[in-house]
C-alpha cells in the first residue's frame, strides 16, 4: 500500500527486522530434526551462512575455519590481502589509528594497487586447506582479475558492489554485460547487492546462482546517510524473493536469495529466512570473533573510497570464537552468540523442517515486539532492553546503522 509523501509523490511503506515478528504455527518440532542445509550451484553447505567479503572479517585462514564449521567465507580479492604480502602489518596500522584518522589512514593504505600475483596466492592458500574457495570482485574490475583467480582454483565468484544492475549505462566506458560474462565463466556466480523486485529479477536473468539482497543495512555502512539510498531489509528480501518466484515461472531455474547485512542476532537471521532468504551473509557478528583479522575493528568495502567514503570503522571486542558465535555455546543472552542454534530453535518452535519450508512461515508487523513487557530489561540495559546499545557502549558489539 502506498503512502502519500506529498501531493506529487507516493511511496511504499517498508519494514526492517525490528518491525516484524515470526508467528508460531500449530506444529512444533525437535530442533535435531530441522534441516538447514542448502545448495549453491554444485556445492552443498551445512550452514545457510556466508561470511561477508570484508578485510576485517575474512582472511584465508578464517575462510578455511568458517568452511570447516559448515559455512562459506568470501574473500575480498581487491582488498588488503591482494595489495600487501604482509597484510597483518597494515591491519595493525588500521587498528592503531585514532577514530578521527581512521578513514584517512584506510584511504592511504588502500591506495596500494591490487597485485594479480597476490590474488592467485590467496586463492591457493584457501584451496590448500581443502575447502571451497569463494572470492569477491567489483563489476568495474572483474574482467581484469577473474581469470587469474580461476587459474588459482577459485570455486565461486561473487560480483559485488553497493548496488549492482544488469543494465549499467555509461558514456565513458563499455559496461560489463553480466549475462554474457556469467555465461562464459566456468564457475557459479553470485551477484549483488540489490533491494527491489525489478533489479533482483534482472540479476537472476543473468544466470547467477545467487543474488545478494541488501543495500546499506550493514553495521559499518553509511550509504543510507551519504547517498540516501536503501530499503529496510525485511522488505528488500521479500521483494527479491518474489522476483525469484517469477524467475522460476519463466525459466524453471531456482536462484538463491542471500540476505546481505543488517543481521546482528539469531532472531534477525531467522526473520531473514522467513522473508524469503535461502541464506544470510554477515560481517559484523563475525568481526567479534577472536580469529577475525580486524583486531577488534570492522569496516566495509566502501569505507576507504578515495573521494566519497560510504562506510566507517566501528569497534568491537573479540570475546568469542567463530564456533561460539555460529554454533555456540552462547556466552550472552542477547542473541549474538550461537546464531545457527537460534535459527534451528526458531524453525523447530514454529514447526518447520527446512529452509524452504520456513520461508512460508507467517510474519506480522509487530512494532511492540522489541519493547512489550521488557521495561525492566530496558531500565537495566540488559537482554532485549539493550538491543545492542549497552554492548556497543562497552565495546562488546557493534550496532547497525
Amino acid at each position: 500500500m502506498e503512502v502519500e509523501i506529498g501531493r506529487g509523490k507516493k511511496g511504499r511503506r517498508a519494514y526492517g527486522f525490528d518491525d516484524i515478528a515470526i508467528v508460531p504455527s500449530r506444529r512444533t518440532r525437535d530442533p535435531d530434526d530441522v534441516d538447514i542445509t542448502w545448495t549453491l550451484g554444485p556445492y552443498r553447505f551445512e550452514l545457510p551462512l556466508l561470511a561477508a567479503a570484508m578485510d576485517g572479517v575474512v582472511s584465508p585462514q578464517t575462510a578455511a575455519e568458517i568452511s570447516r564449521l559448515g559455512g562459506l567465507a568470501v574473500l575480498n580479492l581487491e582488498g588488503i590481502w591482494s595489495r600487501y604480502e604482509n597484510a597483518s602489518e597494515q591491519l595493525e596500522r588500521m587498528a592503531a589509528a585514532s577514530p578521527e584518522a581512521a578513514t584517512a589512514t584506510m584511504q592511504e593504505i588502500y591506495r596500494e594497487p591490487v597485485k594479480p600475483e597476490l590474488i592467485a596466492q590467496r586463492v591457493e592458500e584457501i584451496k590448500a586447506q581443502g575447502v571451497v574457495a569463494a572470492g569477491s570482485l567489483t563489476p568495474q574490475r572483474v574482467t581484469e582479475y577473474y581469470e587469474i583467480a580461476l587459474e588459482a582454483g577459485l570455486d565461486l565468484l561473487v560480483i559485488q558492489g553497493t548496488v549492482i544492475s544488469a543494465e549499467h549505462v555509461s558514456s565513458k566506458t563499455e559496461p560489463l554485460n553480466l549475462k554474457k560474462f556469467i555465461a562464459e565463466v566456468p564457475v557459479p556466480c553470485i551477484v549483488g547487492g540489490c533491494a527491489s523486485y525489478s533489479t533482483g529479477l534482472h540479476l537472476m536473468r543473468t544466470g547467477a546462482v545467487g543474488v545478494l539482497a541488501g543495500v546499506g543495512p550493514g553495521a559499518a555502512c553509511t550509504t543510507r546517510g551519504v547517498l540516501g539510498i536503501g530499503v529496510p531489509q525485511a522488505t528488500a528480501i521479500a521483494d527479491v524473493a518474489a522476483a525469484r518466484s517469477q524467475h522460476m515461472l519463466e525459466t524453471g531455474e531456482y536462484c538463491n536469495v542471500i540476505a546481505d547485512g543488517g543481521m546482528r542476532t539469531g532472531g534477525d537471521v531467522s526473520k531473514a529466512i522467513t522473508c524469503g532468504a535461502d541464506a544470510v551473509m554477515i560481517g559484523s557478528p563475525l568481526a567479534r570473533a577472536e580469529q577475525a583479522p580486524g583486531r577488534g575493528f570492522h569496516w566495509g568495502m566502501a569505507t576507504f573510497h578515495p573521494s566519497l567514503p560510504r562506510g566507517t570503522r566501528v569497534a568491537t571486542v573479540q570475546d568469542g570464537t567463530l564456533e561460539e558465535i555460529l554454533l555456540g555455546p552462547a556466552q550472552e543472552n542477547d542473541g549474538t552468540f550461537n546464531l545457527i542454534g537460534a535459527l534451528r530453535t526458531s524453525m523447530a518452535t514454529c514447526g518447520y523442517e527446512d529452509i524452504r519450508d520456513f520461508q512460508r512461515a507467517e510474519v506480522m508487523v509487530a512494532p511492540a515486539l522489541q519493547t512489550e513487557g521488557k521495561q525492566l530489561q530496558r531500565d537495566q540495559s540488559v537482554g532485549m532492553g539493550s538491543n545492542g546499545r549497552a554492548a556497543v557502549a562497552t565495546g562488546v558489539a557493534v550496532s547497525d546503522d
